[in-house]
């Protein structure tokens, strides 16, 4: 359930790297992303630390690159399907960089970023997959504009830049849990 733009089974840890959307603007797009500190490995905290600016520089060499970054997504859904809310839905998390979709630049602006712990080269876990349904379809709920063909990777809207989620994220998987997503929602809502 999504109360007040907060997701209310995500664990809820507050990132500073976020700022108002302009008042005219909805949320129409959903956007994938993976993402792994060090990168390949799991677990740590790191990410959290990374999203909240609290990533010390001294524990990886990889640090040293990017523990001045201000970036965050407003969910990281973790390898046992744990999910962590960021950003509330209703402001702009900084998860997406220079980007576009269907010529309209700075994704951020209109979208919502999910993260997912993982990188391009190994498969997603069962328990990812289950929570990114469950999530997209609560999603599309409340934010009807987003539709099924507003799902995309980081990759589509920053080709050459981004590769994310990656070849190892299997998308006919996803679109077929977020459809018996749909299915059961329409069963507890009734005809």
């Amino acid at each position: 359930m999504i109360v007040d733009h907060r997701l209310s089974n995500a664990r809820q840890v507050a990132s500073p790297n976020f700022s108002e959307r302009l008042p005219e603007v909805h949320i129409e797009l959903l956007v994938l992303h993976n993402i792994s500190l060090p990168p390949g490995q799991y677990g740590g905290g790191f990410i959290e630390a990374f999203f909240c600016n609290s990533l010390c520089a001294d524990d990886h060499e990889y640090f040293l690159e990017i523990a001045q970054l201000q970036v965050s997504a407003h969910l990281l859904i973790e390898r046992s399907g744990e999910i962590i809310q960021f950003v509330p839905f209703d402001k702009k998390a900084w998860h997406a960089g220079k980007s576009a979709f269907m010529g309209r630049e700075n994704c951020n602006e209109f979208s919502i970023g999910i993260e997912l712990e993982g990188s391009d080269d190994a498969p997603f876990t069962d328990e990812q997959y289950q929570a990114l349904a469950q999530v997209t379809a609560m999603l599309k709920r409340q934010y009807p504009a987003i539709r099924q063909d507003r799902i995309v990777g980081h990759s589509d809207i920053a080709p050459g830049r981004k590769t994310d989620p990656g070849p190892c994220f299997d998308w006919q998987r996803f679109h077929s849990l977020c459809s018996e997503q749909s299915v059961d929602t329409i069963h507890e809502d009734g005809p």
